[in-house]
């Protein structure tokens, strides 16, 4: 059966997709992690609480099929991505999802009773549904950059050789922190545009402008460390684009700032790295002047342009080994069949605009900022 596009670009369109659906997840449901990370920080009454949580009441539910359909994309795309990222980061995995699990339960149990102590404990459980997925992703990037320790056997079994304490190292951790307050940020400029004025937002703006500095500070310094800490890998042999899928037939070495070379090849990538400044910086202008339009649209360029600049830095690599390099996994040989590819093409070409004109169509019904006058009469907030 002849398909109307070749293996190659198949493969290169879902490698895009799958960067699409993790900026679309860090733009979505990133802000409702940002603002449970700031919960216990900007809101010190009960009303004020409640008021911050119904900023992101209505939508925190659906901003999740972002998460999901990011996990189906991997699953399905890329099954050896897959399996060696899914079972080597048991543990960490493991931790996210225990933090996402506490985040509904917060959510639903916090207003079953009056108690001030009892309120207390599920918005410290928001902080940590927010806090601790934040910081977990960004150490899963910084461990991705420098590559985990996996190797492939003959049979293609992979073979986990580190431990949950193992992926905390000094670039993995500012890694982990530039996502807390990437997120922080995104967060503090949802809460301009939703919370309405007064203590709340103030308080927002200021751990907005801290989390936005820090952004600036720890992206640049991940980009230095990138040039000059020994990180990067390089495919050596011949590369087969259209190629069976088989990691191990890529010839891949370790290669001090190889994360670079795409940038000496393909000049338009800076524009990534430059988003991801500029975007932090509108953020913070906006902060200042209080203009959330221009807040929330620099915190959503900042995402947009440091989660490209990692995807555009690493191409083709998917997931690169550090303790056997020859069994990394890249674009060209760790993807489903061709035809795979092509039926969850044809699937995503219809029902991913589905899922964004619905997602549009609630937002825009929901639209309006949160009130604290608004719990005394609707009965359905939080």
């Amino acid at each position: 059966m002849e398909l109307p596009l070749d293996f190659a670009t198949l493969r290169l369109i879902w490698w895009g997709l799958l960067g699409v659906l993790l900026i679309g997840f860090a733009l979505t449901d990133g802000f409702d992690l940002g603002v449970g990370a700031l919960l216990p920080f900007v809101a010190r009454t009960d009303e004020e609480r409640r008021m911050v949580i119904n900023t992101v009441g209505a939508t925190w539910e659906g901003n999740q099929v972002w998460f999901i359909l990011g996990g189906g994309a991997i699953f399905a795309a890329w099954p050896f991505v897959y399996a060696v990222s899914f079972s080597g980061f048991y543990l960490a995995m493991f931790l996210v999802l225990s933090a996402l699990i506490l985040r509904p339960v917060s959510f639903k149990y916090r207003s079953k009773r009056a108690s001030r102590a009892w309120r207390s404990l599920w918005d410290w459980g928001l902080f940590i549904g927010g806090f601790v997925p934040a910081l977990v992703f960004g150490v899963a990037v910084g461990n991705v950059l420098l590559g985990a320790p996996f190797r492939l056997d003959a049979d293609l079994r992979s073979f986990y050789e580190g431990d949950l304490t193992g992926l905390f190292s000094p670039f993995s951790l500012i890694a982990g922190l530039l996502s807390v307050c990437m997120l922080v940020l995104h967060g503090a400029a949802w809460l301009s545009v939703k919370a309405e004025a007064g203590p709340v937002l103030d308080r927002a703006r200021r751990f907005g402008t801290i989390a936005a500095v820090l952004a600036l500070i720890l992206f640049a310094v991940g980009g230095l460390y990138v040039a000059f800490g020994g990180l990067g890998y390089r495919i050596t042999g011949v590369i087969d684009p259209n190629g069976f899928s088989n990691p191990l037939r890529t010839t891949v070495e370790a290669a001090p700032g190889a994360w670079l070379d795409n940038y000496s090849r393909y000049p338009w990538m800076m524009l990534a790295p430059a988003l991801g400044f500029l975007g932090a910086s509108a953020a913070l202008l906006g902060l200042w002047r209080q203009s959330a339009p221009l807040a929330f649209g620099g915190s959503s360029l900042s995402a947009v342009g440091i989660i490209s600049t990692v995807g555009l830095s690493m191409f083709p690599f998917i997931l690169p080994s550090s303790v056997n390099p020859q069994s990394s996994l890249t674009v060209w040989n760790a993807s489903s069949s061709h035809l795979t590819l092509f039926i969850m093409l044809i699937c995503t070409l219809i029902f991913l605009p589905v899922v964004l004109i619905y997602t549009a169509w609630v937002y825009r019904v929901l639209w309006g900022r949160s009130s604290t006058a608004a719990l005394k009469t609707n009965p359905d907030l939080y």
